[in-house]
């Protein structure tokens, strides 16, 4: 297992224009982008044992930025 966070501009390198022009002009885009940013966070901790948390809550976490990762996507390409 990764300890790596997973930033979108890590995950989409290519797509780094697209997504800034989403964030300055899409407020549904930054909403999603947001809680992409804070589950990715949250994941990343409970990884580390910064704040660790039992493996259902996780596996949930990682279920929702996958979910928010592929709407950022569909959103992305439609850029």
């Amino acid at each position: 297992m990764s300890h790596t966070p997973h930033e979108l501009v890590e995950e989409f390198p290519e797509q780094v224009d697209a997504i800034r022009k989403l964030k300055a002009e899409n407020a549904h885009f930054t909403k999603i982008y947001d809680e992409y940013h804070v589950i990715n966070r949250s994941i990343h901790r409970s990884e580390t044992n910064v704040e660790p948390t039992d493996d259902l809550t996780e596996q949930t976490m990682r279920k929702k930025r996958m979910a928010l990762k592929d709407e950022l996507w569909e959103m992305i390409k439609a850029e």
